[in-house]
């Protein structure tokens, strides 16, 4: 009988199933994988040391960039960090929204990281499922900030501005018809927060169109059961968080043991897996896009009881309104000063953490005083568990590799920054 043939094989970049520009280089005997080493930097854009060169307030279009599926995450750690140096207290309606488009933008990441990963191991029909819902949830992003994406809506203080009390609507045109869209337009009667609303009542029976299709399916669970299995103490040691580190049983969730913001006074549970497989991983999401929808209800509840600021009025950090700049002078100098040359923050180092849809989201910010940040440092979740793939891909076939990513919910531009 010959000997089975060891070879050596690129994985990526430009492969459609590596999630971005990650070069795997796997070492294979037969088509099971001895060794994976992930090759990164292909996406480095140097985020951090152009953070160094610009005032505070000018960073956090870059936050939005770092993981371009998540972005009012990355923002939500950056202003925190500021806010603790600055020691501002933001009003409370402020936090409530920003709780609420933290959970908006966990299901974005969910839905899409739901609809890839089917996509890479074969269903086709969950990607286009998926999508359906990120497009409305993609309409209150450009509701709020004016921009479907790189919304930099989260401002040192607070929010850029208030919900809108009206939504966009769709217009008559060749391809839709007058019926057509009078009933996309339904649900855009009232303002966002109705709109939302709207979208927290349909979207638990839209999650169980994605399990019919997935979670009992033969095929699916072939795919991801008892592939990547990665222990409770083993998940701590490589520095998992987020889905990973729950997916293997460990009930860690910075919302409920280091709350921020208003978390401790909503009420959401923490889903865990118990074998710490793909299969988990996606069960865990699964039920963390459920309880999102069960925060965003309670925001949006909130909201629409109680008015107030949603930015503090302190204007050397926040700008004065339109009307106050064209008629007090004042007003004028400060957001002149605001706009080019910023704010100092005090000497001093601060470290802010969010749970992002991916696991912990951490900034490091270090001032000298001056009115750019000394030193500016990102915890990105995903780079502790793309330093594991060689661990979980071990003994897999290549085929298992796929479905690997696909569950790491890998996204480079944090990776790489």
């Amino acid at each position: 009988m010959p000997d089975i043939k060891s070879f050596t094989m690129n994985f990526g970049p430009q492969h459609p199933s590596a999630h971005g520009v990650l070069r795997l280089i796997l070492e294979l005997e037969g088509e099971v994988i001895v060794r994976a080493d992930p090759h990164i930097g292909l996406l480095h854009r140097g985020t951090e040391k152009l953070a160094e060169s610009k005032p505070y307030n000018q960073s956090i279009g870059y936050m939005d960039r770092l993981d371009y599926v998540s972005m009012m995450s990355n923002e939500h750690a950056y202003v925190l960090s500021i806010e603790k140096l600055l020691g501002i207290e933001i009003p409370e309606r402020a936090k409530y929204i920003r709780v609420m488009f933290d959970e908006i933008t966990r299901v974005l990441n969910h839905l899409l990281w739901l609809g890839a990963h089917a996509l890479d191991i074969g269903a086709m029909s969950v990607f286009l499922y998926a999508f359906r819902e990120r497009e409305d949830l993609m309409d209150c992003y450009e509701a709020v900030s004016g921009t479907r994406m790189h919304a930099t809506y989260y401002r040192p203080g607070g929010v850029a501005k208030d919900l809108p009390t009206t939504m966009p609507k769709y217009e008559e045109s060749k391809w839709k018809s007058k019926k057509e869209t009078e009933k996309l337009n339904e649900a855009r009667e009232g303002s966002l927060l109705d709109f939302i609303d709207d979208f927290v009542e349909r979207f638990p029976k839209c999650i169980d169109e994605y399990e019919t299709l997935l979670t009992d399916n033969r095929i699916w669970k072939q795919r991801t059961v008892d592939i990547g299995i990665v222990s409770k103490e083993r998940a701590f040691q490589l520095g998992f968080t987020g889905p990973m580190l729950r997916g293997s049983g460990v009930a860690w969730d910075l919302r409920k043991k280091q709350p921020y913001e208003v978390y401790g006074q909503l009420d959401f549970d923490i889903p865990i897996g118990t074998n710490g497989d793909c299969y988990d991983r996606y069960l865990v999401r699964i039920e963390e896009m459920r309880q999102s929808n069960k925060i965003i209800k309670q925001c949006v509840d909130w909201l629409k009881n109680n008015n107030g600021d949603v930015i503090s009025d302190n204007n050397k950090i926040t700008p004065p309104s339109r009307d106050e700049v064209k008629e007090d002078m004042e007003s004028l100098i400060y957001h002149f000063k605001l706009f080019t040359e910023g704010y100092c923050l005090p000497k001093g180092e601060a470290y802010c953490a969010v749970e992002h849809p991916k696991g912990e989201f951490g900034v490091t910010l270090i001032s000298d005083g001056s009115n750019k940040p000394y030193r500016l440092k990102m915890r990105a979740p995903g780079f502790s568990h793309l330093a594991a793939l060689d661990e979980m891909v071990k003994g897999h076939m290549i085929s298992d590799v796929v479905a690997i990513i696909g569950t790491q919910d890998i996204v480079f531009g944090e990776i790489d920054r």
